[in-house]
């Protein structure tokens, strides 16, 4: 069963919107752009990661300076659902670095996945060691992105 959404007033949808931008700001900056004080806004981040809204901070990495310029989007079938396998394919999947996000779909797939690689090489051995290690998946296909238009994990706040 889905959480319910929390409760957010204007200012907490204001933070939320910096914070995605740039989870660097200071209370201080925040402070200014909000218009609260720094012990509220301190206040109500702490709420905010407690309550689960901001589930964490990271930095947004350049995939072609760190040498994995490629992105490849796969698509899987699995030959059945039992639960067992399945758990064992989303904890793998989960625990995969070069999955940067992986989607359990309705249609063709069953899953799909972004994956990041340093060419089609890797990729290739990526996939070999998926398929060895995970029997349940029946096939795969995958497309190359060409480009990468946009690169995101920033949700609209309402």
């Amino acid at each position: 069963m889905p959480t319910p959404a929390a409760e957010l007033d204007r200012f907490d949808h204001q933070l939320l919107t910096l914070m995605q931008e740039d989870a660097a700001l200071t209370a201080e900056q925040l402070a200014e752009r909000v218009a609260l004080s720094v012990s509220a806004i301190q206040r109500r981040l702490k709420r905010l990661r407690e309550q689960g809204v901001i589930q964490r901070q990271i930095a947004v990495v350049d995939a072609t300076q760190v040498g994995r310029p490629t992105t490849f989007i796969a698509g899987l079938q699995v030959d059945s659902e039992r639960p067992e396998p399945m758990a064992r394919l989303r904890a793998w999947l989960g625990a995969e670095p070069a999955v940067q996000q992986a989607f359990y779909v309705t249609g063709e797939a069953d899953f799909v996945l972004v994956v990041t690689a340093a060419n089609a090489a890797a990729y290739e051995a990526f996939m070999t060691r998926l398929l060895a290690d995970n029997p349940p998946v029946r096939r795969y296909w995958t497309q190359v992105a060409m480009a990468v238009l946009k690169r995101g994990l920033t949700l609209p706040i309402a």
